[in-house]
């Protein structure tokens, strides 16, 4: 076994890398850029050292200054984690140059499995089924176009060197192909460096199952199967294992097909194969075709451990060190059943936008496994993936799973940015989900229902009120400082005024008055009740309140003077950034006459695209950005010509 490793990674995957290390006894050495300075893996490791500047390009992906930190902090391997360099076969190939071991497969395995198209080529020789496609040389518009009228609509663009949805579009429609086409040939060359696209042909109603393998380079297991269907954009959302109505007869031949697959390139240490399945008609063994091998640890490998109980770090680390597989494929069982939801800071309602903000306040229940790398206090910054934390599940059946993950959500509390806390609490609930009628389209087709859009109840504006008056070691502590009898705040929710009349009553209570109707509101162990109702807790910020209603939702309340509040430069006639961004693409120029709905710039954030439209009929009057440049949220990009009258 090793005595030191550097992992060349950030956030939860480097705590959870170093969370087994140390188990170990392995010492750790961490990474980390000038925004990372006082990250939670940077305080958990051994050692740490600075690799560079925020941009990713210059730290993160910065293969040379991590093997040097490596070298010099006397580091015998590298742990890529996952994203970054963990897929990088010229960074492989360096680590091993330097002398160091990579824990992960060669080289000459990732390459192989690297470029969608010639995986798949190379899967077919294999005797692995593939999705019927076109995975040419030939990228030219007319070849592509030809193809997919070929394949039949509809089809999905994807880039070759792709992963998490980056440069991937679905066309239903031949005269939506070119611009499909444009957009994810830019998208994938931002990404990855290489804008090449294969064709594939979309199924109607898919489900995502992948499964994970891992090799030694002589011989290769799988650790059965987890379902990844439930995803927004091509992301996986919730993840879980085993995938819900899988018989026995088709859990065999997709992970042996797996297992095919991990064999055909010698492959050594933790991957994944992933699988695209027909389910229009229940799990069929027939149905089923090779998509992508990942050939690294993935986001959702927790649901994996938690359903085997193997520790796949360990083995990543034991096989790396020249160790054989820690166990023989009939020595592999599953236990129990295991869900994975991802918390993100995202504007669900906004389209899954992601969220910057100091994090307030952050507190997770007991009960289920987290994986973080933030604490209370951190910044999620446009920097990285906005990711702050997965929560695991495990029970005994799918259904208590279930149960026990969504009460997990509604007893998480995150405030000072956006999450999608109540999205994924809406999500485990669905009546779908919960029969495992699970596809890669649910999200999609039931978005209404599971994004919150109404108000919030007036239980949440009088909770937001409270919090607002006075710290709650007290009701309304503090309160009596400014009147003995009551004060009025002032609170906005989405730029709608909210009036509250607040008055004492009793040691622990509080008469509200607001919309002319006057509730009572007693504070408990559990948080604010407003008559018999659910208990509603609420955390302060100087000008703005949290309020967590559990499965009811999470608002956020300003409580601001609105006299002390900038004037809001945007409006009907300008368009701006919904969030932290690069400008892609500026596609519109003074004094150009548009309509409704034609994009105008193109933002990408989190190496995502995100398309700006016109919010009516004009003509620009002014175009306030250029491409290339760094944006913040709220920053103006178009302006229109006021409208007349």
């Amino acid at each position: 076994m090793f005595q030191r490793i550097l992992i060349a990674n950030r956030g939860e995957i480097a705590c959870r890398v170093i969370d087994t290390a140390r188990r170990l006894g392995v010492e750790t050495v961490a990474v980390y850029s000038d925004a990372d300075a006082e990250a939670r893996h940077v305080a958990m490791a051994d050692r740490a050292v600075r690799i560079g500047p925020p941009p990713a390009a210059e730290s993160y992906l910065n293969g040379a200054a991590i093997i040097e930190a490596a070298r010099a902090t006397g580091a015998q391997a590298i742990h890529p984690g996952y994203g970054f360099l963990s897929e990088n076969p010229d960074f492989a190939e360096a680590v091993a140059a330097a002398g160091l071991v990579f824990v992960g497969p060669s080289a000459k395995a990732i390459r192989a499995m690297g470029l969608k198209d010639a995986a798949k080529a190379l899967m077919e020789r294999a005797g692995v089924p593939v999705v019927p496609g076109y995975h040419g040389e030939d990228q030219s518009p007319e070849r592509l176009s030809r193809e997919a009228r070929r394949i039949g609509y509809p089809i999905l663009i994807k880039a070759v060197a792709g992963g998490g949805g980056k440069g991937m579009r679905r066309v239903d429609d031949p005269s939506r192909f070119a611009e499909a086409l444009e957009g994810a040939k830019r998208e994938a060359k931002g990404a990855f460096g290489n804008d090449a696209v294969l064709i594939e042909k979309y199924v109607s109603t898919p489900r995502h199952i992948e499964v994970q393998v891992f090799g030694d380079g002589i011989h290769a297991v799988h650790l059965f199967e987890r379902d990844c269907s439930l995803q927004r954009r091509h992301q996986k959302v919730i993840e879980e294992a085993p995938a819900p109505g899988m018989t026995p007869a088709m859990r065999t031949a997709i992970c042996e097909a797996a297992v095919r697959a991990a064999m055909a390139v010698g492959y050594s240490g933790a991957g994944t194969v992933e699988f695209i399945a027909d389910a229009s008609d229940g799990l069929h063994p027939s149905r089923f075709w090779f998509m992508e091998m990942n050939t690294r640890l993935q986001v959702e490998h927790p649901v994996t451990e938690a359903v085997t109980g193997v520790d796949l770090v360990e083995w990543q680390l034991r096989v790396a060190s020249g160790e054989p597989l820690p166990r023989r494929q009939e020595d592999l069982r599953l236990h129990c059943h295991a869900v994975e939801a991802r918390l993100y800071a995202e504007d669900v309602p906004a389209g899954f936008l992601p969220a910057t903000g100091r994090l307030a306040h952050l507190r997770f229940p007991g009960g289920v496994r987290v994986e973080t790398g933030v604490r209370e206090g951190d910044e999620i910054t446009p920097w990285y993936d906005p990711m702050i934390a997965k929560l695991v599940a495990l029970a005994p059946t799918r259904a208590e799973a279930l149960v026990k993950l969504g009460r997990a959500l509604d007893e998480t509390r995150v405030a000072g940015c956006v999450t999608n806390l109540g999205f994924l609490s809406a999500l485990v609930r669905h009546e779908r989900v919960r029969a495992g009628e699970v596809d890669t389209g649910l999200i999609a087709r039931d978005l209404d229902r599971l994004v919150p859009s109404g108000p919030p109840p007036p239980e949440a504006v009088a909770v937001a009120a409270l919090a607002a008056a006075g710290p709650a070691d007290g009701p309304l502590a503090g309160f009596h400082l400014w009147t003995p009898l009551s004060r009025r705040v002032d609170l906005r929710w989405k730029d709608e005024p909210q009036a509250v009349t607040l008055a004492l009553a009793g040691p622990r209570g509080a008469r509200i008055t607001m919309d002319g109707r006057t509730r009572e509101a007693a504070r408990g162990e559990d948080g604010w009740r407003i008559g018999s109702g659910a208990a509603f807790d609420a955390v302060a910020e100087p000008t703005r309140v949290t309020v967590f209603g559990g499965r009811e939702g999470t608002w956020v309340f300003d409580h601001s003077d609105p006299l002390d509040r900038d004037v809001d430069a945007t409006g009907h006639d300008v368009t701006a950034s919904p969030m932290p961004g690069l400008v892609r693409a500026v596609l519109v120029a003074a004094g150009q006459a548009v309509a409704k709905g034609d994009r105008l710039v193109v933002v990408e954030a989190m190496k995502m695209e995100h398309a700006l439209s016109a919010p009516r009929d004009g003509r620009v009057a002014e175009v306030l950005v250029a491409e290339g440049e760094q944006v913040e949220a709220g920053a103006p990009l178009v302006r229109l010509e006021a409208e007349d009258g």
